[in-house]
């Protein structure tokens, strides 16, 4: 008698019947990815877009202090977890050679990402971090939780260091924009070989750079897989209670000085913007988690559930939206980027971002995974 196949990641743990253990999908991290994949596709609206954010004036303002508010460093690092508690939960599994080969892989999906679509890829990046991870394999959920708050106060420290150092400096220089360098008439092969050229350079650069902040948001999605807060959240009503209200405390004051940060030109702002949208980022992505985690256990997802089949195709929805927003905006196709403000682009992307839900229902009724998803698990597992 053979074994019975491992768990796929966010399948929560099997019930019994007469005929034997019944296996059925936790609902909880689909949704939060379908969620963190919406929000950070509305966050991103403005790099596509081309867009400064403290140019913005009348309803763009608007539209960009609720985005700051709301969405900005908060869906990218609910994402970064949920990349940790998948990785972490991949290797007590499956051990580690499956665990080097599916991160491979995608560091190979990311790099591909990066240079033939957008030079704003996170899978590439993650997947290096990722590796890391293996040498937090032996720590228990607490001491997961404890390298984590030291790794993220750490930057958190050096990144205020150097906002304040500026600001104190009184430097006039224009705030950096990070925007890519696209000009009217570029052609595509002229922008694939100049991110082609970025790539190496920006990937070791962002990992130095952020590698302390994002391994810690790994780690506390490799933590929340020790503790099973994920898959089991009716096991954890006090925690999810401590986060929904300690995290929006925190994260909502914190999301209102970086809306007004963002209304700011100069380079100390800039510098100072950058923990403010990660640190209160964090603190509204855990609250988000609770939130969404007591509606979980009070069965009462509602419309949220509508989510969770975008967050199943969640790496082929994201290349997707790279594929769309690229091809309005850059000056190979439509030739958009520069032209629009905040409401019209965040406006596209929250379209762009609930079409791919009932196409992704449909989808999964069809095909059962998404096709990047089905690709990468061929070349893993090598059938």
């Amino acid at each position: 008698m053979t074994a019975p196949p491992p768990l796929p990641p966010d399948a929560a743990p099997p019930a019994h019947s007469e005929r034997g253990p019944v296996r059925t999908r936790a609902p909880l991290p689909d949704v939060l990815r379908g969620l963190a994949l919406l929000g950070i596709l509305l966050v991103n609206a403005q790099d596509f877009a081309g867009f400064r954010e403290w140019t913005q004036t009348g309803l763009d303002r608007a539209v960009q202090v609720l985005t700051d508010v709301l969405a900005n460093g908060r869906f990218i690092s609910i994402f970064a977890m949920l990349f940790g508690w998948g990785a972490a939960g991949l290797l007590q599994r499956q051990g580690i050679a499956i665990f080097l080969r599916r991160h491979l892989v995608l560091l190979a999906v990311g790099s591909l990402h990066f240079m033939l679509v957008w030079h704003g890829d996170i899978i590439s990046l993650y997947a290096v971090l990722a590796f890391l991870l293996l040498a937090t394999a032996r720590l228990t959920a607490r001491g997961l939780v404890t390298l984590a708050a030291v790794l993220g106060a750490w930057w958190l420290g050096l990144g205020l260091l150097e906002g304040f150092a500026a600001l104190a400096q009184g430097l006039g220089a224009a705030r950096f924009t990070g925007l890519p360098a696209l000009f009217a008439g570029q052609t595509y092969p002229e922008v694939v070989s100049g991110r082609t050229d970025e790539f190496l350079g920006d990937l070791i650069g962002g990992g130095l750079y952020n590698g302390a902040w994002l391994l810690s948001l790994l780690s506390l999605g490799a933590a929340a897989g020790r503790a099973g807060v994920l898959l089991r959240p009716h096991d954890h009503p006090r925690l999810l209670r401590g986060l929904a209200l300690w995290g929006l405390l925190t994260g909502l004051p914190l999301g209102a000085l970086l809306a007004w940060l963002n209304t700011r030109g100069d380079y100390a702002s800039g510098l100072l913007a950058i923990p403010v949208r990660m640190g209160g980022g964090l603190a509204s992505a855990l609250g988000y988690v609770g939130v969404i985690g007591l509606l979980t256990v009070r069965e009462r997802l509602g419309p949220l559930r509508a989510f969770a089949a975008g967050g199943r195709v969640a790496m082929s929805n994201y290349i997707a939206q790279s594929l769309i927003m690229t091809a309005i905006f850059y000056p190979y196709a439509g030739a958009q980027f520069g032209q629009w403000g905040a409401a019209l682009s965040v406006g596209l992307a929250l379209i762009v971002g609930l079409l791919q839900l009932p196409i992704s229902v449909w989808w999964l009724r069809r095909f059962g995974t998404g096709p990047l998803e089905w690709l990468v698990r061929r070349v893993v597992y090598w059938k």
